[in-house]
């Protein structure tokens, strides 16, 4: 499927932390990838992200404002925004 590209926007790149806004609009993916460091995401809508996963599946995530969650390096996947409307968050990856 051709899907427009979320928008990622670097805010913060030190010996520590590399923070990412990311903004999809309605049917935008992240595309394929896997995560290379421990990460925590902070949403900035509320909304659902549908997360396609390798072995085909895809498991849909309910977001809440200000609802952070965090999940550890080695994760792949391709997130998707299901709205009608764009959706945002930060990702804050840990060195």
């Amino acid at each position: 499927m051709n899907r427009k590209k979320a928008k990622p926007t670097i805010q913060v790149n030190n010996k520590q932390v590399r923070v990412t806004r990311w903004d999809f609009a309605p049917g935008a993916e992240t595309g394929w990838h896997v995560h290379e460091m421990d990460y925590v995401v902070v949403p900035l809508t509320e909304g659902i992200l549908n997360a396609e996963l390798p072995d085909g599946s895809t498991v849909e995530n309910k977001l809440t404002v200000g609802a952070s969650y965090a999940r550890q390096a080695g994760v792949n996947h391709n997130i998707i925004n299901i709205n009608n409307w764009s959706y945002s968050f930060i990702e804050i990856e840990l060195k």
